[in-house]
């Protein structure tokens, strides 16, 4: 479990129901489970008077902790029973409750209901559960400096760069794509901006831990469904704003709008200090509406505009490193990256920036940028001894391919090859525009499976067919392995291969099926098969 409390936690076994014959002289002759018992917090102590529109039962209820899956209730636990779009909480009310949930937080109390259950009906369920996670870990917020990172693309090399940056002699807690760091301990990621039960009790942890400051993703899906509700962010970081998500906000009207609330109090509570890309134009908007909401709120710009704050002048590219000579307000600096790639040099950027809103000389933390190991799944290079480039990348979007492949065009003497796909069950409308930004740049391409859920493989290839404008540079291939063993086949010394997607996954979806899958280690494993076969 991500959270504290595990089965044979103390307070836990305090709240096990015991054999009605035993009962009594089990409680009268264990004074620890009685004074932990007595110790547990209350249903009150979390509640304000306006929160619940109407409670069925006692208020003065001790609790073991809270939970939104009935599959993690625990004996004693508060559950919350959130609407959802595939599934609604309260259909779930009775298996929480045989599992020893004590107290239900729901959008409609049910009848008839159990009398050893307090019931919380409340307006909005979600925007409880925030406000309820936020105060029983104790406002962890208050005691970190949270930066958060949101923006279509960059959100994951952003935030990594920023935790290497400021990472000296304390250690800074990392909540994102690939994994969850705790201070104390780092667990793989489930979802990139998690619900708000769980990001306060993993700033819980990193305030316990030590940490002072902590960076995160905030996905728009995060924003929309309440998942940073009032929590407090010393600084949030805009990094651009490319079509994506349309299946779920609609249009890019709606998306764009979904991220501005992080910048105008609209989540609860404005950031400290907002840190904005200009080169994107949605950023310069984004800096309009900040001005207009909060004006008192400083904002620092980035970019490679003349006006950006922070900015990158004399920008030079090639395949081992990137220098540019970064200016700010009170000084410029020649920076020489181990990233790759312009948008590296913006998200490097971001990165600084941040570090200058928050106080530090870009000089100071530049001096750890030679230690950045780079992220997984992001342009990283496999190096198995072959004669050619090959990069794995997360690039799922037309902007993410159109300026991962626009960079390796410009740098490659041979030819570019692409692996890549659409996933299933997302927007269909920009699968033809990922195809067009793949033909625009690649010599070839291989078309193949990504994630394709549980929509069938030949839907996604038709929609993506629609955007062919050289039907000879592409073939279709339905199994990713094969497709990637094909480009191997056909790359020569010079050529580079992009195979973009999937980056740090591990595993592909299909239908109701997860099956492990790492465009990394497939590489490895195929290239080590091809050269043993050469030299057989």
């Amino acid at each position: 479990m991500i959270g504290y409390l595990t089965q044979n936690h103390a307070l836990i076994s305090a709240f096990q129901q015991q054999p009605r014959a035993v009962a009594f002289t089990r409680r009268a002759s264990d004074p620890v489970s009685n004074r932990v018992f007595k110790m547990a917090p209350k249903l009150s102590e979390y509640f304000s008077e306006n929160e619940a529109i109407a409670v069925k039962g006692s208020l003065d209820r001790p609790i073991s902790g809270l939970v939104m899956d009935s599959r993690r209730v625990v004996p004693g636990t508060l559950f919350f029973a959130l609407p959802g779009l595939r599934s609604d909480g309260a259909g779930f009310i009775d298996e929480a409750i045989n599992r020893g949930a004590v107290a239900v937080v729901t959008q409609k109390i049910p009848t008839p209901t159990p009398a050893k259950v307090t019931f919380i009906q409340v307006a909005d369920a979600r925007a409880t559960l925030a406000a309820v996670a936020r105060r029983f870990y104790k406002f962890p917020d208050r005691d970190l400096q949270v930066v958060g990172v949101t923006g279509t693309n960059g959100k994951t090399t952003v935030t990594h760069l920023i935790k290497h940056l400021l990472n000296g002699e304390q250690r800074v807690g990392l909540i994102g794509t690939i994994n969850y760091d705790l201070g104390a301990r780092t667990v793989p990621s489930y979802k990139t901006t998690p619900e708000s039960l769980d990001i306060f009790g993993m700033l819980a942890q990193m305030r316990d831990a030590g940490c002072k400051q902590a960076v995160m993703e905030v996905s728009s899906h995060g924003i929309d469904q309440q998942r940073v509700l009032g929590l407090e962010f010393g600084a949030a970081v805009f990094t651009n704003l490319t079509r994506d998500h349309l299946d779920y906000h609609k249009s890019m009207e709606a998306y764009f709008d979904v991220k501005t609330r992080l910048f105008t109090g609209h989540t609860g509570a404005e950031p400290k200090v907002a840190i904005v890309n200009i080169d994107d134009p949605h950023g310069v908007q984004l800096v309009d509406k900040i001005h207009a909401a909060v004006p008192g709120n400083r904002v620092v710009t980035y970019g490679e505009h003349a006006s950006a704050q922070v900015r990158a002048e004399n920008v030079s590219l090639n395949f081992k490193n990137t220098t540019f000579k970064l200016v700010w307000p009170e000084g410029e600096v020649l920076v020489d990256s181990p990233l790759i790639g312009r948008y590296n040099v913006s998200n490097l950027l971001a990165a600084l920036a941040t570090a200058y809103g928050l106080g530090r000389d870009p000089r100071t933390v530049l001096g750890r940028l030679r230690d950045f190991a780079g992220v997984p799944g992001r342009m990283e290079r496999i190096e198995e001894g072959q004669a050619f480039n090959v990069l794995v990348d997360y690039a799922h979007t037309d902007d993410a391919l159109s300026n991962a492949l626009g960079m390796l065009r410009t740098i490659t003497p041979g030819r570019l090859l692409v692996v890549f796909g659409c996933g299933g069950n997302r927007d269909r409308a920009k699968r033809p525009m990922m195809v067009k930004a793949v033909q625009e740049y690649a010599d070839f391409a291989f078309a193949t499976a990504d994630n394709p859920r549980n929509e069938a493989l030949t839907q996604i290839f038709n929609d993506m067919q629609s955007g062919v404008t050289a039907p000879l540079k592409m073939t279709w291939i339905e199994d990713r392995r094969r497709a990637i063993s094909l480009a191997l086949d056909m790359a020569k010394p010079g050529d580079c291969l992009l195979i973009a997607g999937k980056g740090h996954e591990t595993y592909q979806e299909f239908a109701d099926t997860v099956s492990p899958f790492d465009d990394r280690q497939v590489v490895r494993e195929l290239i080590e098969i091809k050269q043993i076969n050469q030299h057989a």
